[in-house]
């Protein structure tokens, strides 16, 4: 079964001497359960096309086709509410809420659907990721490694079965990396997920099932 679909993709923006090509026809499709990674060099486009591939950003041309629509003819606020019901997101930053506890920042996807048992869910999940001694913590008192442990618990707790992540590691030590990515493949294996991420370490890209690479916006190899 078909996860997404991605069909002759190009990002254009302009710039002083004209247009600037950041995604030039990139077509490919993902099978759901896929573990995917995209690589490149910087500038690339790889953060772009992860954006499209989330409805986040719009495209010069071509389709993204998820959960059998296309992205790319529902309005804002229908593609707002697909990535609700169907997206999770990791980030390289980890963009937690900092006047919400750690158990308020998991809580919040389930609150904004409008689920009745968000806090033992959300509770669940900090435990799993190894968090139960901190669910009342802010952002500010967490290291980096609990708070992309914060971030992985709120990604997951609404089951999504897509769920993007850019540059899940960069901003860790290796050895905290290489934890986040031990139970960010462990959840992902949990929750039969769609994963499709970004990085630049080729050891985090060997542990997917499969890599695409981008160079200067083309996809140069599948």
């Amino acid at each position: 079964m078909t996860a997404i679909t991605v069909q002759n993709l190009s990002k254009k923006v302009p710039d002083a001497g004209g247009w600037l090509t950041i995604l030039d026809d990139v077509s490919f499709s993902v099978e759901s359960g896929d573990t995917v990674a995209i690589v490149g060099a910087s500038g690339s486009g790889k953060s772009t096309l992860l954006g499209l591939l989330a409805g986040l950003d719009l495209p010069s041309s071509g389709k993204v086709i998820a959960s059998d629509q296309d992205l790319f003819a529902l309005d804002e606020d229908a593609r707002a509410a697909w990535r609700a019901s169907h997206v999770g997101f990791v980030f390289q930053a980890f963009q937690l809420l900092p006047q919400m506890t750690a158990l308020e920042n998991v809580m919040l996807p389930l609150e904004l659907a409008g689920a009745a048992d968000a806090a033992a869910r959300s509770r669940h999940l900090l435990e799993r990721v190894g968090l139960a001694d901190r669910v009342g913590h802010y952002p500010r008192t967490l290291s980096g490694g609990e708070q992309q442990r914060v971030a992985l618990a709120r990604a997951f707790v609404s089951k999504p079965a897509l769920l993007f992540a850019d540059e899940p590691t960069g901003s860790l030590d290796h050895v905290t990396g290489e934890r986040i990515i031990d139970l960010l493949f462990e959840l992902n294996r949990e929750s039969g997920a769609t994963l499709i991420l970004v990085t630049h370490d080729p050891a985090l890209a060997a542990r997917c099932g499969r890599t695409l690479k981008l160079r200067s916006g083309q996809l140069q190899a599948d």
